[in-house]
């Protein structure tokens, strides 16, 4: 079982009294995904970059990989430290573990940046299917084979492949190539059951940024549609151009506006 903190990297640039910002990447990818967002915010904010099990630093982490572990090792990692208010900015399955953390823990979170959130305990149809396909392909053809299909076919690739120079399309390929596939092979290990979390979404009075790509996948919009319907204080914004990372393929204007929200709160 998930057990402690996960690994993670601090960065200190800021005044010691400066808000945190906590980062939270997605799968197959690690505290690199926010390279764009360390330069821009680091003279202003403390980070705190998270590697969620069985990724980056925190690769040799027992599974199973799911949100309520994930919560549970971004809670471990944050007691780690000392941290006991925070921004938080998460991506995919990353935002979803911080927004179950909220949930648990309101008052943790002064703010949260959710990039294309997966709704804690609803199913994605089409993405679950597709990281059924890359699980099996890790299992029986290994994981090289498992990281082109998950690059060449995965919808929330789409945008990056399109546009590579642009969107640093060989960057994002470097940090897959990294991934060692410990959630895909480990893929039959149960996570923690989730109850329902509607009701505490509906009592979370945490400002929330929820963002998606103008070309983000159906399943994901759909996640934040429903998540926007129970959170009391959800702002959206469609990111122009942008595929299934925004904050990646277009960190300019996605920082602008996430920099502005923050000041905010």
């Amino acid at each position: 079982m998930t057990s402690g903190a996960a690994r993670f990297e601090t960065l200190n640039d800021a005044a010691t009294d400066a808000p945190w910002i906590v980062l939270a990447h997605g799968v197959s990818q690690d505290r690199r995904l926010f390279s764009a967002q360390v330069a821009a915010f680091r003279a202003r904010y403390r980070l705190i970059l998270i590697d969620l099990p069985g990724h980056g630093l925190s690769t040799d982490m027992a599974g199973p990989y799911g949100v309520s572990e994930y919560a549970d090792s971004l809670e471990g990692a944050l007691a780690e430290v000392g941290i006991a208010q925070a921004h938080f900015w998460g991506t995919h399955l990353g935002a979803a573990a911080g927004l179950l953390l909220a949930c648990r823990k309101p008052q943790l979170f002064s703010a949260l940046v959710l990039e294309a959130p997966v709704f804690p305990g609803r199913p994605l149809p089409a993405v679950g299917q597709m990281l059924a396909r890359v699980a099996e392909t890790a299992q029986t053809e290994g994981i090289a084979t498992a990281r082109r299909l998950w690059w060449d076919e995965g919808g929330w690739f789409a945008v990056m492949r399109a546009r590579p120079e642009t969107c640093r399309a060989e960057e994002q390929q470097a940090i897959i190539a990294d991934f060692q596939g410990a959630p895909w092979l480990d893929s039959g290990l149960a996570s923690r059951p989730l109850a329902p979390i509607d009701g505490a979404l509906a009592q979370l009075n945490t400002q929330v940024l929820m963002m998606n790509g103008e070309h983000d996948m159906a399943d994901f919009v759909q996640a934040a549609d429903a998540l926007e319907a129970l959170l009391p204080n959800c702002r959206r914004w469609r990111v122009p151009e942008a595929g299934g990372f925004p904050l990646w393929e277009f960190p300019a204007r996605v920082n602008e506006k996430v920099a502005r929200f923050l000041e905010e709160n």
